[in-house]
């Protein structure tokens, strides 16, 4: 029996697909550099920021140093609060908040999704948040699934996980969880809520 529903957050709970488009996108419109320049100089700390190697306190200075140009680190903080959730799939996580414990597992960094959840008023909802950032561990390692069993004190058997990357279901599946592949192109929600259901033998939310 399913008792714990758990979502990525980019491209399943928001609009845009990564986080790191979203950063990047909001960075380069408000500050008037070129995306492709604004990209080349983030992505190279991305992975660090990913696994909790680097803060982006860290590597703020070294980054506008790379574009060359003086950016207010509040700009930032701003570009986190920017990020646009997909209002349907969050008016979800409520309803089901009522009947499952609710999670949410994301390859992210920690202060963007303590902004959002903080400015957004969205904690209260999630039973557990894991994240790379804190776990230093993405999803294609157990450890930051296993991070969320043992903090909700259940079997993978009694989970489904929700992405929008069909690699990231590798893991949990093989540890014996449901897993739900949501194509966020086609962002079909009719289609992946009866999947969901199917998996929750539920009629209806």
């Amino acid at each position: 029996m399913i008792k714990v529903v758990l979502f990525d957050f980019d491209g399943v709970l928001t609009i845009d697909a990564t986080g790191s488009a979203t950063i990047t996108n909001y960075l380069s419109k408000t500050c008037g550099i070129p995306l492709e320049k604004v990209k080349s100089c983030y992505y190279q700390y991305n992975k660090q920021l990913l696994l909790g190697e680097l803060t982006h306190r860290d590597m703020w200075q070294a980054f506008c140093e790379d574009l060359g140009q003086e950016i207010a680190y509040g700009v930032l903080t701003d570009s986190f609060r920017n990020t646009e959730l997909d209002e349907t799939m969050i008016s979800l996580v409520k309803q089901l908040k009522e009947r499952y414990l609710i999670g949410m597992v994301t390859d992210n960094k920690a202060d963007r999704i303590d902004t959002i959840l903080d400015d957004r008023e969205l904690r209260k909802y999630f039973d557990v948040v894991a994240v790379s950032a804190n776990v230093h561990s993405g999803k294609e390692r157990p450890e930051i699934f296993e991070y969320v069993l043992d903090t909700l004190k259940v079997s993978a058997g009694e989970c489904v996980f929700i992405d929008n990357t069909e690699k990231n279901l590798t893991v949990p599946k093989q540890m014996g969880m449901e897993t739900i592949f949501y194509d966020d192109a086609n962002r079909d929600y009719d289609a992946f809520v009866a999947k969901l259901f199917s998996c929750l033998q539920e009629q209806k939310v």
